[in-house]
């Protein structure tokens, strides 16, 4: 996620790690070290080889009520982590997940913005950052969304809006910016994104770099991949991954409501003078008939 530069928060502590500034309070100052020694290190990026991070600060927190005085400005509660590339800034919430994942996500979006020389679209920054962090599981929750397996794909407009969403639409877009990514690598021919972000990095326009490199306009792309997404998570596959034993779930549970609803009238009829024989006399009764023969 981006957002513009933060300020320093007056009770936290700051340890410089090589070219990283890690910033957090003293109970988590030795996983913002961590995290910092991981941030600093050269590491090969999806489609633009191997990169320095160079120098960043790396503020490590817990809880939403912290990144306001951070950020200042109001951010969605599901937010994780946040990437501010003008200042070189990464935030990492360590309560909202799995902070070297989430820390993974941050730096792909530093490396993208080190790279590029031109302005790109949020989805396309926010589904390269789920490809080159490795975040697949994203596209396996596709399979599960019923919204996208009846065919109600939104168009980028509506994608970059989600990503501003609540936290289901924001999970939705995300894997739905990443599956659009992935396909303008399929498209080439060497299936592969680096010659897009090579044009990127030259300074050729988004639109432009996507027409030579995929042979579409932007918008003709929007529509074959609306089309890929259909047929790769259509109701057939949703069915498979699972939502056939949601769909018998929830006929059992209408079942058993409807026959108790059925039966409620001649429950209620069986239940008026219904008298039941005290358990003693009972016993007696059957001790003076006698053993059956």
């Amino acid at each position: 996620m981006l957002l513009q530069p933060p300020a320093f928060a007056g009770d936290l502590e700051g340890v410089r790690v090589g070219q990283v500034l890690a910033i957090a309070s003293k109970p988590d100052l030795t996983l913002a070290i961590a995290l910092a020694e991981e941030a600093g290190a050269a590491r090969v990026w999806y489609g633009l080889g191997r990169r320095l991070p160079g120098p960043l600060r790396l503020f490590v927190i817990r809880g939403n009520s912290r990144l306001e005085p951070i950020l200042h400005e109001v951010v969605p509660s599901w937010g994780a982590g946040f990437a501010l590339p003008g200042s070189r800034t990464i935030v990492v919430r360590a309560d909202a997940g799995d902070p070297w994942r989430i820390l993974r996500h941050e730096l792909a979006h530093l490396a993208l913005h080190d790279a590029v020389r031109t302005r790109v679209p949020l989805w396309f920054d926010e589904g390269y950052a789920a490809v080159a962090a490795g975040e697949w599981d994203r596209l396996e929750e596709l399979s599960l969304n019923l919204t996208v397996a009846r065919g109600e794909i939104p168009g980028f407009f509506e994608l970059d809006r989600a990503l501003r969403s609540n936290a289901s639409s924001a999970r939705a877009g995300y894997a739905l910016a990443a599956s659009a990514v992935a396909l303008l690598a399929r498209r080439h021919p060497d299936r592969s994104l680096a010659p897009l972000l090579d044009r990127l990095a030259s300074g050729e326009g988004f639109d432009a770099a996507v027409l030579a490199t995929t042979g579409s306009p932007l918008g003709r792309f929007e529509l074959e991949w609306q089309r890929d997404v259909r047929r790769r998570y259509g109701l057939v596959v949703w069915l498979m991954a699972g939502g056939f034993w949601a769909v018998m779930a929830l006929v059992v549970v209408f079942a058993a409501w409807y026959r108790r609803r059925r039966d409620r009238p001649r429950r209620k009829a069986l239940d008026e003078g219904w008298i039941v024989e005290p358990a003693a006399e009972e016993e007696a009764r059957l001790d003076e008939a006698g053993p059956a023969p």
